[in-house]
């Protein structure tokens, strides 16, 4: 299982996302000292009803309590969007620059 289907999955298990997508930025952090060790460098977007009311703090601290297995083996650095539904006009998607 790739390191993106692990987070995808852990995830899906404890948030039910209604949209999920896991980006995986590892290439563009090559000689970067936490990936050294194989770690590797994430983005995450959530939309979850789990997160309605929640403040940012509170959503990406059920993100990391999810992801807490891959860490830090696996995982070395995870930037998070995390939103309730009806806080954007559409699902979120990412957009390379």
């Amino acid at each position: 299982m790739t390191r993106v289907a692990k987070i995808e999955s852990l995830l899906r298990a404890a948030l039910e996302p209604l949209h999920l997508e896991v980006i995986d930025d590892s290439a563009q952090h090559a000689g970067h000292a936490g990936a050294q060790g194989g770690a590797g460098h994430f983005r995450v977007r959530v939309l979850s009803e789990k997160f309605r009311g929640l403040p940012v703090l509170a959503r990406h601290r059920m993100v990391y309590e999810a992801l807490r297995p891959l860490i830090p083996e696996e995982i070395h650095a995870v930037g998070i969007e995390a939103d309730a539904p009806g806080e954007r006009a559409s699902p979120p998607a990412f957009i390379d620059t």
